[in-house]
């Protein structure tokens, strides 16, 4: 499982000078301000907020690929540091930028990866041939990935991400940009995953798609400005909120909360990107 423990990380940011004179001051903006929850195996929890709510930022602390300013991280009850390899074998990440190779097949592109994870030639074939029938890309795993829809995009990163078959999976939007069908199959893939069939693994969802959270997490973590502002199944958050729509129910638990009053006017109904 992955455990978070009141994560916090700032950044200086330049402000530009009042009136165009004078040099750039620096800003710190707090970016991650005491986040905490926790993962289990065999489900899918969901961070849930809005651009800019710190959700990707704990997700980069959590992947050692940042260092957090304070608080504690472990995933497997390894604790995790930054850039330590020990942490990030036990991972698998799909980012929003997903960055494939595009001069690569997508076999190519997998077996990469394999390699970076230190696996040997024959497992990382058998591997992929394994994860391109599960995601039913068989007859893309040839072709090089330029050209490549965004559904089609998604499945190659994917299979990437669990080439060395991680217990802990992390999901940072993933379905931007998909149509209806790509994000039926990634769905229903992920609940396989979760499943004793699919290895019960741990998977951290971060979206801003209510629709996506509602039929799939079974646990949310609602984050605005850096902080936890709420937890539960959906269920219980809308109990939580006395509300009958989640939709509803997120706006008054994540915008109308005092430490998130303030952003409450750039919300409108329906779309929180």
């Amino acid at each position: 499982m992955i455990i978070v423990e009141d994560l916090h990380k700032e950044f200086l940011r330049l402000a530009k000078p009042k009136f165009g004179f004078g040099k750039r001051v620096g800003e710190k903006v707090k970016a991650v301000n005491g986040i905490n929850f926790a993962a289990p195996d065999g489900a899918i929890l969901g961070l849930l907020g809005a651009n800019g709510a710190g959700k990707t930022t704990s997700l980069r602390m959590v992947a050692s690929l940042l260092k957090p300013d304070r608080g504690l991280i472990k995933i497997d009850e390894v604790t995790v540091a930054h850039g330590q390899t020990a942490s990030q074998a036990r991972i698998g990440i799909l980012s929003d930028a997903r960055g494939l190779y595009p001069r690569l097949t997508a076999r190519e592109n997998i077996a990469y990866y394999g390699k970076l994870h230190g696996m040997d030639g024959d497992s990382v074939v058998k591997r992929a041939d394994q994860l391109a029938h599960y995601l039913e890309i068989q007859n893309l795993m040839d072709r090089r990935t330029e050209g490549f829809s965004q559904g089609e995009r998604m499945k190659i990163a994917l299979a990437r991400a669990l080439i060395h078959d991680p217990q802990n999976i992390i999901l940072d939007e993933p379905t931007n940009g998909l149509d209806v069908v790509a994000t039926r199959a990634l769905r229903e893939f992920l609940r396989w995953l979760k499943s004793p069939a699919g290895g019960s693994k741990c998977i951290i969802f971060s979206t801003h798609i209510m629709q996506e959270v509602e039929r799939l997490c079974d646990n949310v973590v609602i984050v605005a400005q850096g902080k936890n502002v709420a937890k539960g199944t959906v269920q219980e958050l809308m109990d939580q909120a006395e509300e009958h729509d989640f939709e509803d129910a997120f706006v008054k638990l994540a915008f109308l909360h005092p430490t998130a009053a303030s952003t409450a006017s750039v919300l409108t109904k329906g779309s929180l990107a």
